[in-house]
């Protein structure tokens, strides 16, 4: 990923990334070319050196059983938004300027391991349906259904595992625009209900 210095996505917006609940873009190159889906995932810290993304895929997604070649990458999207010049100050003082996007993204790469097992993929499902439900008034438990029902259930995905071995991570985040363009930036996005992408753009200001 080409990543400017003033880009580069600090520890803090990495570890946002990877802990929040959110979905990621497994991509695995195999004998028949590029795969890739989206799925939800949980990070555990204590897995590998790196830490270790956790998920699981369809029994009958052939991704799981097609060979991984090399490392496999899972691409983590924050909050992103268009970004019109029209909101920056310089607009008036000389108008040299043009549209951008705003976005973190990390490029998680690491070694794809198959888990084949009902023991962790409970332990998997429990940990994910957790993640989820916690902001509920009346969270959803994987007990609340039948035993035999959430066996069936169990029996037909496959757990993904992806060891870490590194990561690449960039934050666009109008870092390089005068402080009055900052501002006017994350006026303009509260104002059309990006409340998000406002915040991320804060806390990517540069120290006064």
């Amino acid at each position: 990923m080409y990543i400017p210095a003033h880009f580069a996505a600090v520890p803090e917006t990495v570890q946002h990334l990877l802990t929040r609940p959110g979905a990621a873009n497994l991509v695995t190159m195999t004998p028949e070319g590029l795969v890739a889906t989206l799925l939800p995932f949980v990070y555990d810290p204590d897995a590998g050196e790196f830490g270790a993304l956790q998920g699981h895929l369809a029994r009958n997604n052939t991704q799981w059983s097609a060979p991984a070649v090399g490392e496999a990458l899972a691409i983590i999207q924050g909050a992103d938004a268009y970004i019109s010049p029209s909101w920056y100050a310089s607009k008036a003082e000389h108008g040299r300027v043009v549209p951008t996007w705003n976005y973190t993204t990390a490029h998680v790469y690491g070694r794809l391991v198959i888990h084949d097992d009902p023991a962790w993929l409970d332990r998997q499902v429990r940990r994910l349906t957790g993640v989820h439900e916690s902001g509920f008034d009346h969270p959803w438990d994987v007990d609340d259904a039948p035993e035999r029902f959430i066996a069936g259930q169990l029996r037909a995905i496959v757990g993904v595992e992806l060891v870490i071995t590194r990561i690449e991570a960039k934050a666009k985040l109008s870092q390089n625009r005068p402080e009055a363009d900052v501002d006017g930036v994350v006026a303009g996005l509260i104002a059309r209900g990006q409340s998000g992408a406002a915040a991320d753009v804060e806390r990517a200001r540069r120290p006064n």
